[in-house]
């Protein structure tokens, strides 16, 4: 499919995905908080449409105190059966509980002087030494030049998993790894590569 615009052809409609994809898909970010709500809300779309999330994005952040990890990481039994019975959410409890494990996890690398945001940096394909297998800067032409995963999100999955997070497998990785501008996957026609491209070329790397 090729829209008339040259936008990548997942946001042609609705409106929600067009704002999402014009404002925010690639543009990249280092902010723990913004990072840890985009992993959880990557888990919990695993089965679901990315536009179910985006629908209930607000509730979500009602829900989980704005994705603070010290607040979550407090969350207790009480917290997730509320969660359970709040009907403006996914309720999972497998989900749910990740999200709490998830926020427990940040707080743990805080407290040892480290950041989420330099962990998933780490894991940016590089250009020239790149990996094999890797899609450093490669602008693909079409949705399906899009992998699901790549060595670079499978090296991210099994280390978040080491530290305690859940819900985080290759694929959910890599599509955090797009939607935080780690990799630049809009497509080659599309308006929103370049000014994507400028904002990690000016980007200081946690």
């Amino acid at each position: 499919m090729v829209t008339t615009d040259g936008i990548c052809p997942w946001a042609v409609e609705p409106p929600e995905n067009r704002r999402y994809h014009d404002e925010e898909w690639g543009v990249p970010v280092v902010d723990d908080v913004a990072i840890l709500e985009k992993l959880c809300l990557e888990g919990f779309q695993s089965g679901l449409s990315w536009l179910t999330i985006l629908r209930k994005r607000d509730a979500f952040r009602r829900a989980f105190r704005g994705f603070v990890p010290e607040t979550v990481a407090a969350f207790g039994a009480r917290d997730v059966e509320r969660l359970l019975a709040d009907a403006s959410i996914v309720r999972h409890r497998g989900k749910i509980e990740a999200t709490v494990a998830n926020a427990r996890a940040v707080r743990e690398m805080h407290a040892d002087g480290e950041s989420l945001a330099a962990l998933l940096w780490r894991h940016e394909p590089q250009v020239g030494g790149a990996r094999a297998g890797s899609r450093a800067h490669r602008a693909p032409r079409a949705l399906a030049d899009l992998p699901a995963s790549t060595p670079e999100s499978t090296e991210l999955s099994k280390e978040l998993r080491r530290r305690g997070f859940r819900f985080v497998g290759p694929t959910t990785a890599y599509a955090a790894m797009q939607s935080l501008g780690v990799v630049n996957d809009h497509l080659a026609r599309c308006p929103a590569r370049a000014r994507v491209e400028s904002l990690r070329a000016a980007l200081v790397r946690p």
